[in-house]
């Protein structure tokens, strides 16, 4: 421990008290809603430019679907690695190492194409390669900021507050869908890529010198309950995935979470091209803008609903089943409506229902692993979310064939609705909020 590290000593232990400060909350807040909304605009870039990119390098749509979807090929492989680092050793090193990574891959990704070879077959490989080393890195930084905010808050502030912090990924959408659709239609493909990536590189170097520097001299209450505090009294070293593997609640949190992955995955990939094909007329920042701005409200709504629904003594079981199926039924709503309307407008409501349906999702299932296994939320979020990426890749490539083979988008949008009612049932029946360990 650094030796700068202060100690204080209360008189007696309070089981919820905080490791945080007021103030340290505030500024670990911020960092990480702007960290998370720079990982999400650097996450974006590409299936904003992928039809100009795709059409100046001549991708089919099967191309492109390998080159979008084959990001969640990596993103799978470091998720439970991530969320155990994080727990072990601290989850600010490991979201900084990792932003370095991703932020410097954005930044050279123009290089990176036209470097590709000339055969088109080994110039997707090429392509294909560095997106997934894009998304080994990417995979880290929501494990461990669930176990960096687990460690240092007390049991009834953990799920708001991640809860709060997902909505960053929403903030970095309209990033690049605002910015990056302006330097698209004035400067090029190229320096969207450039821009977004010195951002996330500029956010990365702040975490660093400034907040985790800040970290250095905090005071630290060593009777609090936390990993920092506690290694070796009562806390097993080792995640117990035996006991977690034995639960249906266990399996009902990561499957769901999977099925709803799947639906956000396929649209955060596609959405732009969706709207390139079937109303090309359509301003590219309208549609890369209107849909994700309904994701904050919404996952402030989810919140107060939950907060409320708390305090009428629902149980949190309860709660987080009907904000769950929320987040289900109105995408499902939503979904039906948009495969069989050609209205833009309607096309663009619908769209906006399904990301804020989102939000509901962040407030339920999202924040379920700090219920099953507080003290491995880190770990046990790594693997929900490997799970829940696998849709992703396998979803995304899916999307992309069946564009390729039948130009039917209705098919594309019934497959994500199918999958979502699959979740709907699972969770209802199995879900539960109840510690496992």
């Amino acid at each position: 421990m650094d030796e700068k590290m202060k100690y204080a000593l209360l008189r007696e232990s309070h089981e919820n008290q905080s490791v945080w400060t007021r103030n340290e909350k505030r500024l670990w807040f911020v960092t990480l809603i702007a960290g998370t909304c720079m990982l999400y605009s650097t996450r974006t870039t590409m299936p904003l430019l992928v039809p100009a990119v795709a059409a100046e390098q001549k991708w089919s749509k099967t191309d492109s679907g390998t080159v979008l979807s084959s990001f969640f090929w990596g993103y799978t492989l470091t998720q439970v690695l991530g969320g155990y680092f994080s727990d072990k050793f601290g989850g600010q090193r490991v979201i900084f190492l990792a932003a370095i990574g991703w932020s410097l891959i954005t930044f050279w990704m123009p290089n990176i194409i036209y470097l590709a070879p000339k055969a088109k077959t080994y110039a997707i490989s090429f392509v294909v390669t560095i997106r997934i080393i894009n998304g080994a890195f990417q995979g880290v930084h929501f494990p461990s900021m669930i176990s960096v905010t687990s460690q240092n808050l007390s049991s009834n502030e953990r799920s708001s507050f991640f809860g709060l912090l997902t909505s960053g990924s929403a903030m970095g959408t309209l990033l690049t869908g605002i910015l990056g659709s302006f330097i698209l239609d004035y400067f090029g493909w190229p320096s969207v890529f450039r821009v977004i990536g010195f951002l996330g590189l500029a956010w990365a170097l702040v975490l660093r010198y400034y907040t985790m520097s800040a970290d250095r001299n905090r005071v630290i209450n060593v009777s609090i309950p936390s990993r920092l505090c506690t290694k070796g009294q009562g806390i097993e070293d080792s995640v117990p995935w035996l006991k977690l593997f034995l639960r249906p609640s266990f399996w009902a949190c990561v499957l769901t979470h999977a099925c709803e992955m799947n639906c956000f995955f396929v649209l955060l990939s596609w959405l732009p091209t969706y709207f390139h094909d079937g109303y090309p007329h359509a301003k590219g920042w309208v549609v890369n803008m209107i849909p994700w701005l309904a994701l904050p409200p919404c996952t402030f709504l989810a919140k107060y609903l939950t907060t409320c629904m708390i305090a009428r003594e629902w149980s949190t079981s309860t709660v987080r089943k009907v904000i769950q199926g929320t987040c289900f039924i109105s995408q499902n709503i939503a979904l039906f409506v948009m495969s069989r309307t050609n209205n833009f407008n309607s096309a663009l409501t619908c769209m906006t229902i399904i990301i804020g349906g989102t939000g509901f999702h962040n407030n339920a299932v999202t924040v379920n692993p700090q219920d099953l296994a507080p003290a491995y939320s880190g770990s046990v979020f790594g693997l929900m979310n490997t799970v829940g990426a696998i849709p992703g890749f396998l979803g995304v490539y899916l999307a992309g064939h069946i564009l390729e083979l039948t130009q039917s988008w209705p098919a594309v949008f019934s497959t994500i609705a199918g999958i979502n009612l699959i979740g709907l049932f699972i969770f209802m029946v199995f879900g539960s909020a109840e510690p496992i360990v």
